[in-house]
């Protein structure tokens, strides 16, 4: 039991650092009656990080079934793992953009 809960918490932190209020999910525009798909994709990924981390609290509380606390730290590290794949091939084609002779 205690390695779990260590599991968690540590999940729980790794993905706390990775969405802070107030950052790129998060305007103080109106809002817009079309989003694009860039922005739809943006907040997706914050909504599916809070709400792993909603169930990760809820679980450390003892609220939360140990089978939603795995299902969301699932959905939040594959989440993740898609951002960080997409902004590699954002930074790759932006690289090979600089390599181009002018």
């Amino acid at each position: 039991m205690d390695v779990k809960t260590s599991l968690a918490a540590q999940s729980y932190a790794q993905g706390r650092s990775l969405v802070q209020p107030g950052g790129a999910g998060t305007t103080n525009k109106p809002a817009q009656s079309e989003e694009s798909p860039f922005a739809a994709l943006a907040q997706g990924f914050v909504d599916t990080v809070k709400q792993g981390e909603t169930t990760a609290k809820s679980a450390m509380m003892g609220e939360a079934d140990p089978h939603q606390l795995v299902q969301a730290l699932a959905q939040t590290e594959l989440a993740v793992e898609t951002a960080v794949t997409v902004r590699n091939k954002v930074v790759e084609a932006y690289q090979e953009i600089l390599r181009m002779p002018v």
